[in-house]
């Protein structure tokens, strides 16, 4: 098993991103021992909102809400997932599951013994981050949920149709049958602007070349287009889980964003802490709002922590 480690001076000087890296090392059956990188700001003692990031980009693009979130004194974590960022990254596509990102999230949550959690979660950072959840439900307290989805592959109002859809189908095919992805390009490509160079190319710094991007190829690929596929099961025990969370949940969709926005109907419908709860439209964003208007993802997430202490 071949495990790559981008090289730090690939991260130096990146912009509005001056957090000191940790690190906590996580176990996996086959690949052994992984390191796995995280941001860990504000004060210990304060309730922790814990950012899980989506395809293909790593805890970057948390960089103005956790500024956001510290400077209203809150503690902000935000952990790169195994394959991305500074994170340890397997080589072979075949070394990732949708399994293995929920078990790796899971170590990563109670090696940091993190406690009453509330989980910011967009893209793929949802399902997985859901998932732990489910599976140690009191360690969280609450749920902000940004251009997410959580797909049982069940029909409306359970679901949304047409799934997988010709945006998603394509995605997952093109990742398929690539050999490398414009990492940067993509992710400026996705929203309302066109990011700076220097911010593109903080995206890039992960992956020195085509090599380090095994994970960010695979994880398309791992979501359930249909109910045979690894994951739909298992989505659906998450879903039991959540039709009996009374806790907040808030849904934080932006304006822009035709891949996950049906799916904010189908949270608020489907989980009780969400039915009043305080959910916002985040204006003038695309599919990664954190990027581009992270200071109001922040101040959604600040409404939630407000209302709780």
């Amino acid at each position: 098993m071949k495990i790559l480690r981008t090289p730090d001076a690939r991260f130096a000087a990146l912009p509005d991103f001056a957090f000191e890296p940790r690190y906590v090392e996580v176990r996996d059956p086959q690949l052994g021992v992984l390191r796995m990188h995280y941001v860990d700001e504000g004060p210990r003692s304060a309730p922790p909102v814990l950012m899980l990031h989506g395809e293909p980009r790593w805890s970057f693009a948390w960089r103005h809400v956790i500024s956001g979130i510290v400077g209203a004194g809150f503690r902000a974590v935000a952990p790169d997932h195994i394959g991305f960022g500074r994170s340890d990254q397997p080589a072979a596509r075949g070394d990732y599951s949708y399994a293995r990102f929920v078990d790796w999230m899971s170590s990563f949550v109670g090696t940091l013994d993190l406690q009453h959690i509330t989980l910011l979660c967009q893209d793929w950072g949802g399902p997985i981050g859901l998932s732990v959840l489910a599976r140690m439900p009191q360690r969280f307290a609450a749920v902000v949920a940004g251009n997410t989805l959580l797909p049982g592959c069940e029909a409306p109002p359970r679901g949304v149709a047409p799934w997988p859809g010709r945006q998603i189908e394509d995605w997952v095919g093109l990742c398929a049958a690539a050999e490398d992805l414009p990492v940067g390009e993509i992710v400026s490509g996705s929203g309302v602007q066109a990011l700076g160079d220097a911010v593109k190319a903080a995206y890039d710094a992960p992956f020195p070349d085509a090599s380090y991007k095994a994970g960010v190829l695979a994880f398309p690929g791992l979501i359930p287009l249909h109910e045979q596929m690894p994951g739909a099961m298992e989505n659906r025990a998450v879903w039991r889980v959540l039709e009996q969370w009374n806790k907040p949940f808030v849904c934080a969709f932006s304006d822009a964003d035709p891949s996950t926005r049906d799916w904010a109907a189908v949270f608020r419908q489907r989980i009780p802490g969400a039915r009043n709860a305080l959910h916002t439209t985040i204006e003038n964003a695309g599919h990664f709002l954190q990027e581009e208007q992270g200071a109001a993802l922040a101040a959604a997430v600040l409404r939630v922590l407000n209302t709780r202490t």
